[in-house]
């Protein structure tokens, strides 16, 4: 009789275990919904963004509905164009000179490997500002051949040497006017937020590559009425390239990238 309590104990406790779990399948599907989410170790993103953000799924929509495009140097080591336009890449700037001297050594093979890939491709001149503005153009565009549809000439400036702000807007124009006498098209500035409100106010007419990080959308300094580029992240990951690469997005729809292309 004893045993036979014991069993029947065991069999109503049994029993209400059963029905607590039936009633209450959150807590299980809970713990199946984390596992789930859980990041594969290892795999890239399929569309350009942060690394350090995770983006939900409606994050992603609106992200491939923008025209994004990277930069790249040499510090990209070997890169997969044709990867990177499969992950929804529509533009690349490349690295070409700086100063008057310096020439990126990947330059021309990414150049030619981004063209083939079928990407939009442009190249950019990181400006010395104590650097002879006419040797500067020189190094360029002894580099540098643009063609019907390629991106317009681009000049990087975000430093300022010791000394340079007396001629720095002078100079600046004499380089700027000479990249647009050689290749037939206005160049784009890039530079960024700090920079551009404290020392090129005046350059508002030429198209803006602006970079500035960690914001929902880039203020735009003084001087000018809107961005045409934003660099809003130095983190970004895509397939094709392996660690992190600068990550950009145009400010507009088709029509209105194909009007910035050289003609």
């Amino acid at each position: 009789m004893k045993s036979s309590l014991v069993f029947s104990s065991i069999v109503v406790l049994a029993f209400l275990l059963s029905s607590c779990g039936a009633d209450n399948p959150a807590a299980i599907d809970k713990t199946s919904a984390k596992a789930s989410e859980q990041h594969t170790p290892g795999k890239t993103a399929s569309l350009i963004q942060p690394a350090e953000k995770k983006e939900s799924k409606v994050d992603k929509v609106e992200q491939a509905a923008k025209i994004t495009g990277i930069d790249v140097s040499k510090y990209q080591g070997t890169v997969d164009f044709e990867k990177v336009k499969a992950a929804g890449a529509r533009y690349v700037f490349v690295r070409a000179t700086e100063g008057i001297t310096y020439q990126d050594p990947d330059f021309k093979s990414n150049f030619s490997a981004a063209h083939t890939a079928g990407l939009t491709v442009g190249a950019y001149h990181f400006y010395e500002t104590d650097d002879d503005p006419a040797a500067q153009l020189k190094n360029y565009t002894d580099m540098v051949s643009l063609q019907q549809g390629d991106l317009p000439p681009v000049v990087d400036i975000e430093k300022l040497h010791d000394n340079d702000q007396a001629n720095l807007i002078d100079n600046l124009k004499a380089y700027l006017n000479g990249l647009e006498a050689h290749y037939g098209v206005k160049p784009i500035i890039y530079t960024g937020l700090d920079f551009a409100n404290e020392y090129i106010t005046e350059f508002g007419d030429y198209p803006l590559w602006l970079a500035e990080y960690e914001v929902d959308q880039p203020t735009v300094p003084k001087g000018w009425s809107d961005w045409t580029f934003w660099q809003w992240s130095q983190t970004g990951t895509v397939e094709g390239i392996t660690g992190n690469v600068d990550a950009d997005r145009f400010n507009g729809d088709a029509a209105s990238f194909g009007k910035i292309l050289i003609k």
